[in-house]
């Protein structure tokens, strides 16, 4: 081969390793960095951050209840409001709605909201036998979230993580790890970060659930 032939192999090769390179930096970055990135955009966004407001949330989601007209609507709208109200400490109220979300989910067994219904239900509930001690039934309403089938929004952005988060804050690994389980059958688009915060659980560590104790 040609001297000229050797340098423009070369320089090709440079060219193809700095491409191949680049790109596995940026995919390393698409998996490990989204929630920083994430938190970045949203800090650069007031109306963002004013929309997640805990206050906020519980005064739309408790206003959509209220507005919502028949059943179905009725049903739509309880799980926001059920999740927001365990969140702002109003128990009474976190427990009648997310009891009423659960007795009405089965009306709607073959609607895309079914899974979320099941999912948030249980996951209020299971807050609330947690701050009253009551730990096995806590453990069960984890389960039974993570049993749910899915839905658009679950399949997509994954399941909500604030009750695991508590149980690990109390030193219970197993149950979350099993709940992990669960929601891999649904969450396929989120198996990569799902193993992640296994092995973080595993070795003693709590993960960061991000935008996850948000959904």
């Amino acid at each position: 081969m040609s001297k000229p032939l050797r340098v423009l192999g070369l320089l090709l090769l440079g060219f193809v390793v700095g491409v191949a390179f680049t790109l596995g930096s940026l995919v390393y970055l698409i998996r490990h960095q989204t929630e920083s990135v994430r938190r970045m955009a949203l800090r650069a966004n007031p109306e963002v951050w004013k929309a997640l407001d805990p206050r906020r949330r519980l005064a739309r989601a408790d206003a959509e209840l209220a507005g919502s007209s028949g059943e179905y609507q009725r049903s739509l709208a309880l799980a926001d409001a059920a999740m927001m109200n365990a969140e702002a400490g109003d128990h009474e109220k976190a427990k009648s709605y997310a009891e009423e979300l659960l007795r009405l989910a089965p009306r709607y067994a073959r609607n895309w909201n079914f899974g979320n219904a099941l999912h948030k239900g249980n996951l209020v509930l299971g807050r609330l036998a947690l701050r009253d001690g009551d730990m096995e039934g806590a453990k069960t309403f984890l389960l039974e979230a993570g049993r749910t089938p899915g839905s658009p929004q679950l399949n997509s952005f994954g399941p909500n993580m604030t009750l695991a988060k508590e149980f690990l804050e109390k030193g219970e690994r197993t149950i979350v790890l099993e709940y992990f389980d669960l929601c891999g059958k649904f969450w396929k688009m989120g198996g990569d970060k799902l193993r992640e915060w296994a092995a973080l659980v595993k070795d003693g560590l709590l993960p960061d659930f991000g935008a996850n104790l948000l959904y």
